[in-house]
């Protein structure tokens, strides 16, 4: 695996480990925030760069278009899958490299989109301290979870987390990441600047400026929801940035999220069609 030794220009960064997830017959698909908000950040026209850790055997031709920056690791972050949205079971057999602020290559910390995008709490949140300047967005789900001793991975609080989702602009998670808890989305929604939380075929509710608003998901049919929650969030941070406003920026994340559930895997992330009826709601 080999990658420049000066990186390319880009504007949208991304932080955290691409996962190596095992399917049903004993493949691997590639999976994780890195990959499903990357693409869907490269498909929204963006350079996308990313800086992840896994070992030199995973494959990363899938995430051909996105600019790499990886951390050498004996092993990848290795996930299975059981069900979906909240019935959902997680293991995690192994994990890279953690993430720390080292590890950013400075040409990218000029880059004024930066997406924390942790699955396993291997990103160092004092990495923020990088950005001073740039529109932090945060999908801090992987910080939220642990995996105990037989690999089963459950909810964890996070009071350490406080002060880092009060700095965040953006900070996107889902019911299933809190487990359902209205007065956790409370406090939550008290401390952040911008919340929205996804409900799965329910859509998802913003908290912004203490107004909370719910957006509506069109019916579809559900084939996979994987990777739904990263597509949503890479949406509503583009549109965010590109529009200053949360609202637009809903429901166009939760139109594109939406379509994704109708397809497998890395196949979720948006067309150009998709992203152009999106972009345009009357063609919707």
């Amino acid at each position: 695996m080999t990658q420049p030794t000066t990186p390319e220009p880009i504007d949208y960064l991304l932080i955290g480990h691409v996962t190596a997830d095992l399917q049903a017959d004993q493949s691997i698909s590639l999976g994780g925030t890195a990959s499903f908000s990357g693409l869907t950040a490269a498909s929204l026209g963006h350079k996308v760069g990313l800086v992840t850790s896994c070992a030199s055997d995973l494959p990363l031709d899938p995430l051909a278009g996105i600019q790499k920056w990886v951390i050498q690791s004996d092993k990848s972050t290795v996930f299975r899958n059981e069900g979906l949205g909240r019935t959902r079971v997680q293991h995690l057999y192994s994990s890279a490299t953690r993430i720390i602020a080292d590890h950013i290559p400075q040409p990218w910390q000029n880059c004024q989109l930066v997406h924390f995008g942790p699955i396993a709490a291997e990103i160092d949140p004092n990495i923020v301290e990088l950005f001073p300047n740039a529109l932090v967005c945060l999908t801090p789900q992987g910080w939220y979870r642990q995996a105990d001793d037989e690999g089963v991975v459950r909810h964890v609080d996070w009071p350490e987390g406080l002060a880092l989702l009060a700095r965040a602009d953006a900070v996107v998670l889902s019911m299933e990441d809190l487990r359902g808890d209205e007065h956790k989305v409370e406090e939550l929604a008290g401390i952040c600047k911008l919340l929205a939380v996804t409900e799965n075929r329910n859509g998802a509710r913003v908290f912004s400026q203490g107004k909370v608003r719910h957006f509506s998901a069109p019916p579809v049919e559900l084939v996979e929801d994987t990777g739904a929650g990263d597509i949503f969030a890479a949406c509503f941070f583009h549109r965010l940035q590109k529009t200053k406003d949360p609202w637009e920026a809903a429901r166009f994340a939760v139109q594109l999220s939406s379509c994704s559930v109708t397809r497998r895997r890395l196949q979720s992330v948006p067309t150009q069609n998709e992203i152009e009826q999106a972009n345009n709601p009357m063609l919707a």
